[in-house]
C-alpha cells in the first residue's frame, strides 16, 4: 500500500510538473512564485488587435528579420559562417550582433509554437548546425572575439560576450521548449559549463565583468531546463558580485562607463535607485527576480520591490517608456549612456526611451508578476505593449525606431550627429538590438495573456484568443475569449472544458478601469471589483459559462507629477490602455505642433475608423492653434496670445510616423474652458 501511495505521489508531481514545462519562463518546479507561465503555443490569438499583430509577425516581421540577419546587410550568419570556416571575411556588426540573431530565432521559436510551420523549423534548424560548427571545442562561441586576432576571450567587457551569452541560453531553452529537440540546447549546455568554469571564481579580473546581464535569466533557464544547479549558483554569483569591487579603471573596463552605468556602485541587496543604463538595468533586475523566484531570498525580493517602485512612480513615462536621457550623470555623478537619469526629469523631445528599454521594463513587470501575483505588474507589461513597445517598429513591421520620443518637432535636433536617434523609422538599424527584441515580444505576446495561480488562473492581457492548458494541479481547462479590446472594453470568456471541483478565474481590473464589472452567465457575481487589482471568481465551472466583463473606457486627460517641469501645464490623452498623441497630418496645413494648445473641459468624441492606420480608435478633440508665435528669439515680451479654434483627431502614440515624416507631440499645453 505504501509503496503504491509513493507512485501515486510520484506520478501526481509528474503531473504537475508538466503544466508548466514549456512555459516561456520554464517554471514547473519553481517553488515561489504566486502566478507560474503557460505553456508555448497553449494560447492562440484568433482575432483582432492582437491577432493582427501576430500575423504581421508571422508574415513579414520575423521574415524579413531573417533576410536581414542572413544576408549581407545584417551579416550576422556571415559571422557565424567565417568563425565555422564556412566562409572568407571578417567579422561586421556590433559586438552584440551574435545576441541579436539568437533574439531573432527565438521570435521565430514563438511563431512556430502558434503555427508550426515545418519549414520554418528548418530553416532555423540550418543555422542552429552553422552555429554548432562555429563553437569552439570547449564551449566558447563568440564571433566578434573569435574573428579578431587582438582580442582574448574576456579581455574587455565592452564586447559584450556576457549578453550574447544570455541571449544563446535563452533562445536555446526555448527552442527546446518548443521543438522537444536537443541540437540548440547542447550548444548552450556546452556554453553555460564552459561559463561556469571560467567565472565560478573570485578572481576580481572577472568579478566586474558581466555588466550587460543578459546571462543571469539565460543561467536561471538553463537550470530550469537541465536541472543542473551550477547554472542557478553561477547565476546568483553574479548578482553577488555587484557591488563588491571597488570601482575603478582596470585593463578590461576600459573603453565603457563604469559606476552607476552599469549597476556596480552599490550591491543590489543595498539598491533602492534604479541608475545608470536601462536596458542593463532592467536586464539585472529581471535575471535577480528569476534567481528569488527559485532561492526565495527575501533580501532580493525587497531590493526588485524598491526597485520597480523607484522606476514606474519615479522614472516611467505616460507610455511605459525607461530611460530618460542619451547622455546624462546618475546621482552619484557617474557618466550614464542611454539610461536613467534623476527622478521626475522627464524631457518629451530628447526622451531617449530606447526600445529595447521598453521591452525589458515589461519583462521585469512580467517577473514580478509571477513572484507578487499582483495586477499592478501586469498593467506594466500592457502599457508598454500598446505604447513604447509597438512605437518601435512599423505597421507593416519592417522599419524600427530605436528611440522613442514624446515630441518631434522639425529643426530641433540635427540628427547627423545622432547615431541612433531618428526622425523617421529604418529599414536597418547598424546597433540591431531593438529590432529583434519588439519582434520576439510580439511574437510571445499569447503567453503573456494568461498566467497558472495554486488555485487557478489569472488572465494578465486582453485580447480574443483560445485557451487550452493544464492547471497546476494537471487538469485541462479550455477557454474561448472574445473581445475588440482595446478599442472596447467587454470581454466575454467562454468555458469549454473544466475540472468539475472549483477553482479560481483571475481577472485583472486595470487602475484605469474605474467602475467595471463582472458577471457570469449574464448574472452579477459577489466579487469583489477593484481597479488595480484581480476580481477573483471561485466556483464548479461548467462547460457553457460565460464570464463577461465591462471596462469603462472613457477618455481620460492625465497630467504629470508636478515636479516632473517638462510637462507642468500640460496633459495627454489615453483611453483604456491606450496613449494618444497629435500628428501633423491630422492638423490644419501648415500647423507646427508647438502651436497646438489642448481646449480643456470640451466633449471628447471617440470614432472607430478600419482604414486608417490599420483599424484604430481616434479621440476627436477640439483645440486652440497659437497663432502670434512666430519669433526665434530665445525670449520675447508677449501680450494676450491669438488663437484659431479647431478640431482634430487624435491618433494612437504607437502609429505614429507611418503617414510620412511628421511632428508629433502626447503632452500638449493646456488652456482649460472653465477658467
Amino acid at each position: 500500500m505504501k509503496k503504491l501511495f509513493v507512485m501515486a505521489c510520484a506520478a501526481l508531481m509528474t503531473q504537475v510538473g508538466v503544466a508548466q514545462e514549456r512555459g516561456v519562463l520554464g517554471q514547473a518546479n519553481t517553488p515561489n512564485v504566486a502566478l507560474k507561465s503557460i505553456n508555448l503555443g497553449d494560447c492562440k490569438w484568433t482575432e483582432g488587435f492582437w491577432a493582427d499583430k501576430f500575423e504581421v509577425a508571422e508574415t513579414n516581421m520575423v521574415p524579413y528579420m531573417g533576410e536581414v540577419l542572413t544576408g549581407d546587410v545584417g551579416h550576422a550568419l556571415n559571422n557565424f559562417k567565417i568563425a565555422a570556416g564556412m566562409k572568407e571575411g571578417k567579422h561586421q556588426g556590433m559586438h552584440w550582433h551574435d545576441g541579436d540573431f539568437y533574439k531573432w530565432i527565438e521570435a521565430a521559436m514563438y511563431v512556430y509554437a502558434q503555427n508550426g510551420d515545418k519549414t520554418l523549423l528548418e530553416e532555423i534548424d540550418g543555422y542552429i548546425k552553422i552555429i554548432g560548427e562555429a563553437q569552439e571545442d570547449d564551449g566558447y562561441i563568440q564571433t566578434q572575439v573569435q574573428l579578431r586576432s587582438n582580442v582574448d576571450r574576456y579581455e574587455n567587457r565592452k564586447y559584450h560576450e556576457m549578453y550574447n551569452t544570455g541571449h544563446l541560453l535563452t533562445s536555446a531553452c526555448i527552442h527546446h521548449r518548443v521543438t522537444g529537440q536537443s541540437n540548440f540546447l547542447d550548444i548552450a549546455v556546452k556554453h553555460a559549463d564552459f561559463l561556469y568554469k571560467t567565472f565560478n571564481t573570485d578572481n576580481p579580473r572577472y568579478g566586474r565583468f558581466g555588466f550587460n546581464q543578459t546571462q543571469i535569466m539565460g543561467l536561471v533557464e538553463m537550470y530550469r531546463t537541465t536541472g543542473n544547479k551550477n547554472y542557478l549558483d553561477l547565476a546568483e554569483r553574479f548578482i553577488n558580485n555587484r557591488g563588491k569591487y571597488e570601482v575603478e579603471e582596470t585593463p578590461e573596463t576600459q573603453g565603457y562607463p563604469i559606476g552607476d552605468m552599469v549597476q556596480e556602485r552599490v550591491a543590489l541587496r543595498d539598491a533602492d535607485e534604479a541608475v545608470g543604463h536601462a536596458v542593463l538595468a532592467l536586464y539585472y533586475y529581471a535575471g535577480a527576480a528569476d534567481v528569488a523566484s527559485e532561492t526565495g531570498e527575501q533580501a532580493l525580493v525587497d531590493a526588485l520591490d524598491r526597485l520597480w517602485d523607484n522606476v514606474t512612480n519615479k522614472k516611467m513615462y505616460v507610455t511605459g517608456a525607461v530611460g530618460q536621457a542619451h547622455y546624462g550623470a546618475s546621482t552619484n555623478r557617474d557618466k550614464i549612456e542611454e539610461g536613467f537619469i534623476d527622478a521626475y526629469m522627464m524631457p518629451n523631445m530628447t526622451a531617449y526611451n530606447e526600445t529595447c528599454a521598453n521591452v525589458c521594463n515589461s519583462m521585469f513587470s512580467y517577473r514580478m508578476l509571477g513572484l507578487h501575483g499582483e495586477s499592478k505588474y501586469a498593467d506594466i507589461m500592457e502599457l508598454v505593449l500598446y505604447n513604447s513597445g509597438l512605437s518601435g517598429i512599423s505597421l507593416e513591421g519592417k522599419d524600427y525606431f530605436y528611440s522613442n520620443p514624446l515630441r518631434m518637432v522639425h529643426g530641433s535636433r540635427d540628427y547627423s550627429k545622432h547615431n541612433t536617434e531618428t526622425p523617421v523609422r529604418e529599414p536597418y538599424l547598424e546597433c540591431f538590438c531593438c529590432p529583434p527584441n519588439i519582434v520576439r515580444t510580439i511574437a510571445k505576446s499569447a503567453n503573456w495573456a494568461y498566467s497558472l495561480s495554486k488555485d487557478g488562473l489569472a488572465v494578465n492581457l486582453y485580447g480574443s484568443n483560445r485557451l487550452e492548458t493544464k492547471l497546476q494541479d494537471g487538469s485541462t481547462i479550455i477557454l474561448n475569449q472574445v473581445t475588440n479590446y482595446p478599442w472596447e472594453g467587454t470581454v466575454n470568456i467562454t468555458v469549454e472544458k473544466a475540472k468539475k471541483q472549483a477553482f479560481d478565474v483571475m481577472l485583472r481590473i486595470p487602475k484605469w478601469a474605474v467602475g467595471s464589472s463582472v458577471k457570469v452567465n449574464n448574472e452579477a457575481v459577489d466579487v469583489k471589483v477593484v481597479e488595480g487589482e484581480f476580481a477573483t471568481i471561485n466556483r464548479k465551472w461548467k462547460k457553457g459559462d460565460i464570464i463577461t466583463l465591462d471596462m469603462p473606457m472613457e477618455v481620460q486627460l492625465v497630467e504629470a507629477n508636478p515636479l516632473i517641469e517638462e510637462a507642468r501645464n500640460q496633459v495627454a490623452v489615453k483611453r483604456g490602455p491606450i496613449v494618444y498623441c497629435v500628428e501633423t497630418p491630422d492638423l490644419p496645413k501648415g500647423t507646427k505642433i508647438l502651436d497646438v494648445y489642448f481646449k480643456g473641459g470640451a466633449p471628447l468624441k471617440v470614432n472607430y475608423d478600419k482604414d486608417l492606420l490599420g483599424g484604430v480608435a481616434t479621440v476627436e478633440a477640439p483645440i486652440l492653434i497659437r497663432k502670434d508665435q512666430t519669433k526665434e528669439d530665445m525670449y520675447s515680451t508677449v501680450d494676450v496670445p491669438k488663437f484659431d479654434e479647431s478640431s482634430i483627431q487624435l491618433v494612437p502614440y504607437f502609429t505614429w510616423n507611418n503617414r510620412g515624416k511628421a511632428e508629433m507631440t502626447v503632452f500638449m499645453p493646456v488652456i482649460w474652458n472653465n477658467l
